[in-house]
């Protein structure tokens, strides 16, 4: 990927928001589109959304998301703002670091030494409200195929993505792990089984191998797990179906499960 600064095309930016934010439309499409110098390749699409906390408690309540579609290859922010403007400014400064990782990764090859976790890749990361375990639901599930790709270009995609994890199939054992910020080093992967640690492909990435089993618990199960513990997210064997799953916390305090498709399992 080139480095030059020439003027890419002007793209439209689709705004959605839940809740009254009075002009905050025109100033993050004005914001946003602005980074099209940064791309160096055409911007496919551009999406914000922004939504706000209704809890008087939580300090930032504005969350602004954004995604670029940069020639098939998407970055995503999401961040915190104590007003839609703040959030927006947050944003566009989380996006130009990732166009600007993406343009020194565009073309490197899949080997060799590895940049170490950019420190900026949880600044204004999104909270997630309280809910009790009375209220907390699963609302969302998905299902998807996941080409199988190695650690190295697991952590990459959810850098990319400014995820807290990311499922994926590891190339070299065709089984599933998850990529999550934990360690040391920032990065560590977890495997359907422990001794898969050993047969992972080769990888660059300072990535620490999880030595622990996912547990094997229905869903209802895992939601009473996770609701005890303060983590984003839970790695676990759905018992029902005999796949891997992660169950995750919403912004919204509610919960999303993860699957991959029967190909991907």
């Amino acid at each position: 990927m080139s480095n030059t600064t020439d003027a890419q095309p002007v793209f439209d930016v689709d705004v959605t928001s839940h809740g009254e934010f009075p002009g905050a439309a025109d100033y993050a499409r004005t914001k946003i589109a602005d980074l099209g110098r940064l791309a160096h390749r055409p911007v496919l699409y551009a999406r914000v959304k922004l939504t706000r906390h209704h809890d008087p408690a939580v300090q930032n309540p504005v969350i602004a998301q954004g995604n670029l579609d940069i020639s098939g290859r998407v970055v995503r922010a999401q961040v915190h703002g104590a007003t839609a403007r703040e959030a927006i400014d947050r944003l566009e400064a989380a996006l130009r670091r990732q166009l600007e990782h993406l343009a020194e990764h565009w073309e490197l090859p899949k080997k060799g030494p590895r940049a170490p976790r950019r420190p900026w890749a949880q600044e204004h990361r999104p909270g997630h409200p309280a809910r009790s375990a009375d209220e907390a639901e699963v609302i969302r599930r998905k299902t998807f195929a996941m080409a199988p790709c190695t650690v190295d270009e697991a952590a990459d995609e959810m850098d990319l993505l400014d995820y807290d994890f990311h499922l994926f199939t590891e190339k070299a054992t065709g089984a599933v792990g998850v990529m999550y910020r934990a360690g040391s080093t920032g990065y560590r992967v977890a495997m359907v089984a422990p001794d898969l640690g050993e047969e992972l492909g080769e990888f660059h990435r300072p990535v620490t191998v999880s030595d622990a089993a996912p547990p094997c618990l229905r869903e209802h199960d895992a939601v009473e797990r996770l609701g005890l513990l303060a983590l984003p997210f839970l790695f676990y064997i759905d018992a029902a179906q005999g796949r891997a799953s992660v169950l995750y916390r919403r912004i919204d305090g509610n919960y999303g499960v993860i699957t991959p498709s029967v190909d991907s399992a």
